[in-house]
């Protein structure tokens, strides 16, 4: 009878760890081990298979191409490891146990801090770990298994997923006062495309603006410079241009003590579908739904 040695997930989830960080000590911090550890736990697993996985230099660690294979293969067990666990948790009480959800940094700062106390409150066995991340990062965490759930704005590609949606999320026109005529609402014609601020490409805000402007010399003349909508409301205040804002951030006081002011953007798509994302067929969709419920009242 031959003996068959399987690599442990231990070893998958140092290999993972070391592809994400790409340096063997930010990795062992990562899991919370010594390098040393990290690193001799990678060499038992090429041992283990015969072939070498990472190209070690002082200066560079690099995958080999079937190393990058194995990583793909190590990432889709690991996230059926945890689901297993998740089978269990599902089976139990509601929103109980943990819980990992990215939420990108045009919802995170004005939503968290209305709905998170309540979570607390009324679900206490709920240990929610987050992660601030751009829509491309938060989706990728997604399907790699380092999230459970994504609060997300739609429309994104996200892949293969499930989704609730919460609640609408109107866009602003944010300005200097004076800069623009007093209205009730702000037409897309009325923005001066040289003078439009807007976040860097992988903030999905941006193209929502852009979409709901409708307008593609918006797009050819706008300058993507804001890495947060604090950073573009600090550049509108100093008279750098005009900006787009979300409702969320407007009435989280965003504009206090500036002389900034903000209009409804006049469009048949002026706002964003706030929603709950997930990964198909997750075991804990029953808690996903739940969760999106609570989002919603929260936010209401």
């Amino acid at each position: 009878m031959t003996t068959t040695y399987l690599p442990t997930l231990k070893q998958l989830q140092y290999l993972v760890a070391l592809n994400d960080a790409g340096h063997f000590g930010r990795a062992a911090e990562a899991c919370f081990v010594t390098q040393s550890t990290l690193s001799a736990g990678i060499r038992e697993l090429e041992t283990l298979i015969g072939v070498v996985l990472v190209e070690r230099t002082r200066r560079v660690v690099r995958f080999t191409p079937l190393g990058e294979q194995i990583v793909a293969k190590a990432r889709r067990v690991l996230r059926e490891a945890d689901e297993l666990g998740d089978l269990a948790r599902a089976a139990g009480r509601p929103l109980s146990g943990e819980m990992r959800m990215s939420v990108i940094p045009t919802i995170a700062p004005f939503l968290l801090p209305r709905i998170l106390p309540r979570l607390r409150r009324d679900y206490p066995d709920l240990r929610l770990y987050l992660r601030e991340e751009t829509s491309g990062q938060a989706c990728e965490s997604l399907h790699n298994g380092r999230v459970d759930c994504v609060l997300l704005a739609l429309p994104y590609a996200c892949g293969d997923i499930e989704s609730v949606r919460l609640f609408d999320d109107r866009l602003f026109v944010a300005f200097q006062q004076g800069e623009m005529e007093p209205a009730t609402s702000i037409a897309p014609g009325e923005i001066d495309e040289r003078r439009l601020l807007l976040l860097e490409d992988g903030h999905c805000l941006k193209d929502h603006a852009l979409s709901a402007c409708n307008r593609p010399e918006l797009r050819a003349e706008a300058t993507m410079m804001g890495t947060s909508l604090h950073t573009m409301v600090q550049m509108v205040d100093n008279g750098l241009g005009v900006t787009m804002l979300p409702e969320m951030a407007v009435d989280a006081g965003i504009l206090d003590n500036t002389r900034v002011e903000a209009r409804p953007l006049e469009s048949p798509h002026a706002s964003r579908h706030i929603a709950l994302v997930w990964r198909k067929a997750s075991p804990r969709e029953r808690d996903f739904r739940l969760l999106a419920d609570v989002l919603a009242e929260a936010r209401a």
